[in-house]
């Protein structure tokens, strides 16, 4: 982590906080996420769900993981640093967005998730915290419950925030499978319409 020059953390979690910090050889900003279990051999830090399915997902809407770090028994991720989410672009807004902005928010996401879902990954936390942006461009990130797509129930019914939450899942059904993306981001682009969550509670 020598390479690396904390600047400031900007979010802090159940599993872990989040830094923006500098490459001090490149000049890269750069986000890092670190974990709040401690790890005691590679292997371990290996079976995270998050770097098996970073390792292997690579698209211009997701999120880049560019390395892994263990040091002094705490896991580092090093990710691209994107300044927004779309949360904090909603909370920011004083009026409805344009239409064309939605869409665009929606299409990246969804060929993010098109993506994630042909390389048989579901995210099961899509919500506009997750939904990074920078410019024009929105990358999907936080793939710390990611689950393989063909991988055997039962799975927890505790994923994602309640209000992106499927019907499958609020009724505790053990099975279910990638649509629970797509209804999370149906729910984000009522969402995004009406400035109100469509299923607060």
């Amino acid at each position: 982590m020598d390479k690396y020059q904390s600047i400031k953390t900007i979010g802090d979690g159940t599993y872990g906080s989040v830094l923006k910090a500098m490459n001090k050889i490149t000049g890269e900003i750069v986000a890092i996420k670190k974990m709040k279990k401690k790890y005691f051999k590679w292997n371990a830090c290996v079976d995270q769900k998050e770097i098996e399915s970073l390792i292997k997902l690579s698209h211009p809407n997701i999120v880049q993981l560019y390395e892994v770090i263990l040091e002094k028994n705490t896991l580092h991720f090093v990710f691209e640093y994107l300044d927004q989410n779309v949360y904090e672009i909603m909370k920011e807004r004083k009026k409805l967005f344009p239409e064309h902005m939605i869409r665009n928010i929606l299409f990246q996401t969804l060929q993010g998730l098109a993506y994630m879902h042909s390389k048989n990954y579901f995210h099961r936390d899509l919500k506009p915290e997750n939904l990074l942006c920078y410019n024009q461009t929105v990358k999907i990130a936080d793939f710390g419950l990611a689950k393989e797509c063909d991988a055997k129930p039962p799975f927890t019914d505790y994923v994602s925030t309640r209000w992106y939450r499927a019907p499958e899942i609020l009724l505790r059904s053990p099975d279910y499978n990638a649509p629970i993306d797509v209804f999370a981001l149906g729910a984000i682009m009522a969402e995004l319409f009406t400035m109100r969550p469509l299923f607060p509670g």
